[in-house]
């Protein structure tokens, strides 16, 4: 991997956490996610003029993905209620890897090695130690614990079909693209439906849609440009950063306590991700 390639995905890592951040940081978490994701839906619309024409023959997993992203985004605003930004990060970004591997288990037949099984572990200790945290008040909050399992959940989910439909879509760019635009289309109408009272207060966040959509949007188009520089477990497994980046910013700009508790359960379970990733190449 080289050095460009390098800063590029640490890039990535850093804007995945800062929207994170920047969702979390907000007094009305559902405001502030439909800021976002209307945000990243506008950059996705720019994007398709300039992204190749999609095989519609991925349809199936434009639909699929849709409702992926859906169920990420509202688990996600559910879990950020009720947890730190660094308990609920670590947990769905840690369990995505360990999600993958299970299913690919129990679905396709897939054997592990010794390594991977200690990945396993790993990365199994590490969720369980972080959905044990205390929150700044003193209490456990278990409940956005398992909130951010299941937020986890999707995001292996919609890994899966997003990389499979762009590969039938011949364009990763063309398909996230249209991707993120159906998607906002269907957050918006969502939130229109369940709270139209917010709708009204949306044009002042457009500095969140801006920034914080942009990131989310930038992150993903850099992580693909990686996965065409260099071998794809390498890049995925340098994205995982993104954990530590959510533990200094949860700590530096949200006020969140830092405990050895939290150290260790965020380095236990970025070990295990990296070391899993580095072995189903």
């Amino acid at each position: 991997m080289s050095g460009t390639v390098f800063a590029v995905v640490l890039l990535a890592a850093a804007l995945h956490a800062t929207w994170n951040a920047l969702v979390k940081g907000g007094a009305d978490k559902t405001a502030s996610m439909t800021a976002v994701v209307l945000g990243q839906g506008a950059a996705g619309l720019l994007l398709l003029p300039i992204a190749p024409p999609l095989d519609w023959a991925c349809w199936p997993y434009l639909l699929a993905g849709i409702a992926l992203h859906l169920g990420y985004q509202l688990f996600l605003i559910q879990s950020y209620k009720l947890g730190d930004l660094t308990q609920v990060y670590p947990i769905a970004r840690g369990a995505s890897p360990l999600l993958v591997a299970a299913g690919t288990a129990m679905f396709l037949g897939a054997a592990f090695s010794q390594a991977e099984l200690l990945a396993l572990l790993m990365i199994s200790a590490g969720i369980l130690s972080i959905a044990l945290v205390r929150r700044q008040d003193g209490t456990f909050s278990m409940k956005a614990g398992a909130l951010a399992l299941v937020t986890g959940m999707f995001i292996a989910s919609y890994s899966i079909v997003d990389g499979q439909g762009a590969r039938v879509a011949g364009t990763a760019l063309g398909f996230f693209g249209t991707l993120t635009a159906a998607n906002a289309l269907a957050f918006g109408a969502i939130i229109g439906v369940s709270r139209p009272e917010m709708l009204r207060g949306l044009p002042a966040l457009w500095r969140l849609a801006v920034f914080g959509g942009g990131a989310s949007f930038t992150a993903y188009v850099l992580v693909v440009w990686a996965f065409t520089q260099a071998p794809i477990a390498l890049v995925t497994a340098l994205r995982e950063t993104s954990i530590i980046f959510a533990l200094l910013l949860g700590v530096g700009f949200l006020g969140e306590k830092l405990d050895l508790r939290k150290v260790f359960s965020t380095a236990l379970t970025l070990a295990g991700a990296v070391l899993l990733r580095l072995n189903r190449s």
